[in-house]
């Protein structure tokens, strides 16, 4: 008992160490920040584009800590990737998208949630831009220590909306771009968790409902390889690279299927060499999904990178623009210089590797068991909603689709347990107790026959049946028992709950954060 007390107050220990050097690195980072942006910034506006990096930077680290676990989390979930390779290979390319591809304009938050013309002065206006940094860095936070995975967009935006009601009154607000948004808290998951269902069970009656399984995973996972290629070839050049290189979707899609037409040819080859060595089983086919999902997670960080690295810095990049641009002007657009661009690179990718490990578990092991088939059909959920909504220009959150992907995979699991046990429940009851022998040997070979021979076996149990008065000897209760037996909640319910309630309270918890934000920091300027 003494023992294991002692054992309790080690692992307590180095828990606290652990949280102590994750935060001292954190303050480092917003140290370091601190006294780049002093030297930057001259008279007046050094004090306010100081305090106004040091925000940026922490909200960098909170959307490193969240929403790039959407990115990782199926893989390390399904054992495809280690957290610590997942952590190194996320954190390089978000780095890298953010850096090479991330040249975004500080456009959308001037204009696209609150009217700038309606702002009375520029000193108000960043107010205004660091309180929705400090706010929505602040729900990001309070949502990971919670474990949820929320929209990083969704939190910059509430937070900018709230602010600005603060300083100009409900006017200032573009309720269409917000309907919109609250439109994206039903699309985004549905899409999302529909197509990662869709997909999965094209993968399921393709390759593991098959007699031989490797034979099928020949034949089809060199085109699930290359259908991932053309997707995500499509999804990087709309998403990842359009700051650096512009081309229209028509374009887009042709370049990623020349490209998966190449991919295709040269992985037939070695996907047939390495079945070879596989067990004929799920594990063995599961295998042939863990090079694609190493992948997946690389290009998903790259254009994660590019694209959400102005949720980070947006702000920040509009009060550099107006302290030392403009000369306090507001309107227009303005390139996000490099140097703030480096606080939200760095910021994201610091945030991954102190306080990602927690999400990531979230998404890839906490919601519902994945294996690299799931990971592969949640992936490419993510990359084709957002293309499909983008070209609709339906309002998408990447954090949403992804986790609605996990769902979506979970509850079809669900479905097909259900089914498959009242298909058992079936048979038993069209057997009396006295062919037990017969109805084992039965269920052994309906086991392992494909979607088809089961079908095919059920009607042919069922015409015999009618042949006979009522052969079943089990009760109604019993049978009732038979049909719940493999029937297991394949999806936590109270992590869909919690979930789904982040989801629906960011953008009002961030706004009315980002108000309260607001009133301080001007209080505290005006005196």
């Amino acid at each position: 008992m003494e023992l294991k007390h002692l054992s309790e107050i080690e692992k307590a220990t180095r828990r606290g160490r652990s949280e102590m050097f994750r935060m001292g690195m954190a303050l480092l980072f917003i140290v370091g920040v601190m006294l780049y942006a002093g030297m930057r910034g001259e008279g007046e506006g050094s004090l306010v584009l100081v305090v106004a990096a040091m925000i940026g930077g922490y909200m960098a680290m909170n959307i490193g800590a969240n929403d790039v676990a959407n990115n990782v989390g199926p893989a390390v979930g399904s054992k495809a990737m280690t957290m610590a390779g997942a952590l190194i290979i996320a954190a390089v390319f978000e780095a890298a998208g953010a850096l090479i591809a991330g040249g975004e304009v500080v456009g959308t938050i001037r204009s696209g949630i609150i009217d700038p013309a309606q702002i009375p002065d520029a000193d108000t206006f960043v107010w205004v831009m660091m309180a929705a940094l400090l706010a929505g860095a602040l729900w990001l936070n309070i949502a990971t220590a919670f474990g949820a995975p929320v929209s990083t967009t969704h939190s910059i935006v509430g937070a900018v909306l709230g602010a600005g009601i603060a300083a100009s009154g409900p006017d200032v607000a573009n309720w269409d771009t917000m309907g919109g948004i609250a439109a994206s808290w039903v699309i985004s998951p549905v899409m999302g968790g529909v197509i990662a269902a869709a997909l999965l069970y094209l993968v399921k009656h393709t390759i593991t409902y098959q007699q031989d399984m490797l034979a099928a995973a020949r034949r089809m996972v060199p085109l699930l390889i290359a259908l991932m290629t053309w997707t995500f070839t499509t999804y990087l050049l709309l998403k990842g690279l359009n700051k650096v290189w512009q081309v229209g979707f028509v374009a887009a899609v042709l370049y990623g299927l020349l490209f998966a037409a190449v991919v295709f040819v040269a992985v037939r080859p070695l996907i047939a060499r390495a079945s070879t060595r596989l067990e004929n089983g799920k594990a063995g086919v599961n295998q042939l999904f863990t090079l694609p999902l190493v992948f997946s997670a690389a290009l998903l960080s790259f254009a994660h990178g590019s694209n959400d690295v102005a949720n980070a810095v947006g702000p920040l990049a509009a009060i550099v623009d107006v302290v030392t641009q403009t000369g306090g002007a507001i309107g227009g657009k303005a390139p996000i210089p490099l140097w703030v661009m480096m606080v939200g690179a760095l910021g994201i990718s610091i945030g991954l590797m102190l306080f990602g490990p927690k999400l990531i578990r979230t998404v890839g092991s906490e919601i519902t068991e994945l294996d690299q088939m799931r990971a592969y059909c949640i992936a490419m959920s993510a990359t084709i909603t957002v293309i499909v909504a983008s070209q609709f220009g339906l309002p998408i959150s990447s954090t949403h689709v992804a986790v609605g992907g996990v769902f979506g995979v979970g509850f079809l699991r669900e479905y097909i347990k259900r089914n498959y046990s009242q298909m058992l429940a079936d048979i038993r009851i069209h057997h009396p107790e006295d062919e037990q022998a017969a109805v084992d040997a039965f269920l052994a070979r309906f086991n392992r026959a494909s979607v088809e021979e089961k079908g095919a076996m059920l009607a042919d149990l069922k015409r015999r049946a009618k042949l006979h008065l009522d052969p079943a000897h089990f009760t109604k209760m019993e049978r009732k028992e038979l049909r719940n037996v493999y029937r297991q909640e394949l999806v936590k319910r109270s992590q869909l709950l919690r979930i789904a309630a982040a989801w629906v309270i960011t953008v009002p918890a961030s706004a009315i954060m980002a108000a309260l934000s607001f009133f301080m920091i001007r209080g505290m300027m005006l005196h």
